[in-house]
């Protein structure tokens, strides 16, 4: 919760709600904590969207309390489900309404306002919870030979619609059982799981390998998100998902060696070698693949030294948007190593975090005005370095000097552990808010240096044309060449089909802007329209002769899964239209 306000403080929901409601399947995270906007933050969405606190005196929105409870029949013969059961045990095939429903939606808005509406679409009509590689591996073979749709339930993150059951059949969920380690190799620096291990237990046991494994020092898997607490190895592999400290260690392309998949032809693994030379590289050809063509079982990963006492923490203010891209494509082309998280906010994301984490009431408020630094035009730069020593002190040297160079004012590091406390928490504002009518989420593009001012424009223009709405952007996962651009927007809205409609007009800026629709969230279905206009026609026919290889009969994760299976007129923006110049 939030320290109490001076004045009026809104009635946060801060109680415990049934274990079986809509509620426990939207929510984010963990059931008892939430997160409430600061009193500074709180003021600043009452400007925005022109309210005051009478609005905030009654919520907005069903809260979902209620018990999960439809009429929408399982429609998979008894035959089958025995089948299952025989292979994973009679206690882990479920059919009953809520198993149902906690893995038929994701964690983008779109999803927590079909749920607030009880908008019950898309269901599997089993939930099956696999305990070996080789029960995974039957149940392919068995839904192969009865043509019965599969889908996999991971950590339940997608923000892409990635999960949806929209072809019935059964979800594997992951979350209960298949989550162990398989190999820990201090040789080659590697660890082998299982795909529904999740983003803490790989953290925790490499953090105690010397307990564990006895190691002769600990580790990290030096991956991650911002879900990184309710996401999976699985779904960072098949989404190709990036962490917050992409700019070491890598996204997650970098990170995994080997993959091993059941199939409907049967069981494919990639080699384990760091590098080869052997034709096509397939583990980048499985890698984001999203269950289109199989089912992820086990996934080995390179894995670092952990150290964080080499760690040094900086944050400088920049005085406008041109001048802070510019030192950070300096900083990423001076060849003096990369930091690990880096993050660049632009004028509109700086005001809301300064707000956010209580810089507006520090004395650093008054420097700016002294140094004239103006509110709604300075930017925010803060990260990290991590690794060696002194390739670590080296790192933040050389960014210090770039951000002299460009007049960018030293904040030191503690605005980066403001940043860090709320790092993996922040989603929680998306339930408080929501419940009052006002929705956050996010969409994110990949850009390169000579192009991104322009993306940049167009899509907050876009986004900005919807009255009273906050679209705050932030560069972060950044290349010498590039970066990734990450809008997140605030708006007044409660009707999914408002929502759903706004989201697919992003998508359009972003295509027409000439970026790449998605730098690590995937595609799901939900972004599937865009995808062959993306790369092109010639591109995706690639993509199709994969699925025809892998699944020709269309039971692995069909309904809209990188475009597969979508009607012809849903499909936006392909390069042959005279309509777009993409």
């Amino acid at each position: 919760m939030s320290h109490k306000y001076k004045g009026f403080e809104p009635k946060w929901v801060d109680r415990e709600f049934p274990k079986d409601s809509y509620r426990s399947i939207f929510k984010w995270g963990d059931p008892r904590h939430i997160k409430a906007p600061n009193e500074n933050l709180y003021k600043l969405i009452k400007q925005v969207f022109h309210v005051d606190d009478e609005f905030f005196k009654e919520y907005k929105e069903n809260l979902g309390f209620d018990k999960v409870q439809f009429d929408i029949p399982s429609n998979l013969d008894q035959l089958h489900i025995n089948a299952f059961k025989e292979i994973v045990g009679h206690d882990f095939v479920r059919t009953d309404d809520y198993s149902r429903l906690s893995v038929a939606y994701g964690k983008t808005m779109y999803d927590v306002l079909r749920l607030r509406n009880k908008k019950i679409e898309n269901l599997p009509d089993a939930v099956v919870y696999p305990d070996t590689k080789e029960q995974i591996e039957k149940i392919v073979e068995y839904c192969s030979v009865y043509k019965i749709p599969i889908y996999v339930y991971g950590g339940g993150s997608s923000v892409t619609r990635g999960v949806e059951c929209v072809k019935g059949g059964i979800s594997l969920d992951m979350r209960l059982r298949f989550n162990k380690v398989i190999l820990f190799n201090e040789t080659d620096q590697t660890i082998t799981v299982e795909a529904g291990m999740s983003g803490p237990k790989l953290e925790e046991v490499l953090n105690n390998a010397k307990k564990l494994f006895g190691a002769k020092r600990t580790y990290t898997c030096g991956h991650f998100p911002q879900s990184f607490e309710y996401s999976s190895v699985g779904g960072w592999t098949v989404t190709r998902g990036a962490g917050q400290n992409s700019t070491y260690y890598g996204t997650i392309s970098d990170l995994v060696i080997h993959q091993s998949y059941a199939t409907p032809i049967g069981v494919v693994e990639t080699d384990k070698y760091p590098r080869k030379a052997v034709g096509p590289d397939l583990g980048q050809i499985m890698m984001g693949s999203e269950g289109a063509f199989g089912v992820l079982t086990h996934v080995t990963l390179r894995v670092f030294r952990n150290m964080p006492e080499t760690i040094k923490r900086f944050s400088y203010m920049f005085k406008d948007w041109q001048t802070a891209q510019e030192a950070a494509k300096e900083i990423m082309q001076s060849e003096a190593g990369y930091p690990s998280v880096f993050r660049l906010s632009d004028p509109e994301e700086t005001q809301i975090m300064l707000r956010l984490y209580g810089v507006t009431e520090s004395p650093l408020r008054h420097l700016f005005d002294i140094k004239g630094f103006k509110e709604g035009e300075m930017c925010l730069f803060l990260g990290f370095t991590n690794g060696e020593k002194g390739y670590s002190i080296n790192c933040a040297k050389n960014i210090r000097r770039v951000a002299r160079k460009f007049n960018g004012m030293n904040l030191t590091g503690e605005v980066t552990k403001a940043w860090e406390k709320g790092r993996f928490t922040d989603p929680y504002l998306r339930d408080t808010l929501q419940d009052f009518g006002i929705v956050t989420d996010t969409m994110e593009c990949s850009v390169n240096w000579s192009n991104m001012s322009y993306v940049h424009e167009q899509v907050r223009k876009y986004c900005k044309s919807r009255p009273d709405t906050v679209c705050m952007t932030h560069m972060s996962h950044v290349y010498p060449q590039g970066a990734n651009l990450y809008f997140i927007f605030i708006a007044k809205m409660s009707d999914p089909d408002e929502y759903k409609t706004y989201h697919a007009g992003i998508l359009d800026a972003i295509q027409k802007s000439k970026a790449s629709m998605s730098h690590h969230h995937g595609i799901g279905k939900m972004f599937g329209p865009w995808l062959e206009g993306s790369i092109g026609k010639n591109e995706y026919s690639v993509f199709r002769a994969l699925k025809n290889h892998f699944d020709k009969d269309n039971i692995m994760n069909p309904g809209g899964t990188l475009g597969f299976d979508i009607p012809k007129e849903q499909l936006r923006f392909l390069k042959e239209d005279d309509k777009v110049n993409l």
